[in-house]
């Protein structure tokens, strides 16, 4: 299976942004997955704080953590932005990510379709 690292904002300035944030990556890479890929999706991180919730985790943390998974990738996806939510140029985690890929030499990836074309799906 081809590995999806799948990179997009999380962060907004509300709870309700980050639980959409949320919901639109982790819609993003069930699709990947419904289309055979094996992604990786930070957002499912969530679960390690809600269900240790005592535990001190810390952001950069979870941001090294998450670099780590993306070297392992063969590729990188970055969500599409979407009217009225966070755009991924405006997530500095997002950037970072890209540019990290773009060190390791691991495409990045803006559409699905394009995605699917490049690993003939």
């Amino acid at each position: 299976m081809i590995k999806v690292y799948v990179a997009g904002a999380y962060s907004d300035n509300n709870v309700l942004g980050v639980l959409r944030n949320i919901g639109r990556g982790e819609e993003i890479a069930s699709h990947l997955f419904q289309l055979g890929f094996a992604p990786f999706a930070p957002w499912f991180d969530k679960e390690f704080v809600i269900r240790n919730w005592r535990y001190d985790f810390s952001v950069n943390s979870f941001y090294e953590y998450s670099i780590e998974w993306m070297k392992c990738a063969d590729c990188v996806l970055v969500v599409p932005n979407t009217p009225g939510m966070i755009d991924w140029q405006e997530s500095k985690g997002t950037v970072k990510e890209i540019e990290v890929a773009k060190q390791s030499n691991i495409p990045v990836y803006y559409t699905i379709l394009e995605l699917c074309k490049s690993y003939g799906k």
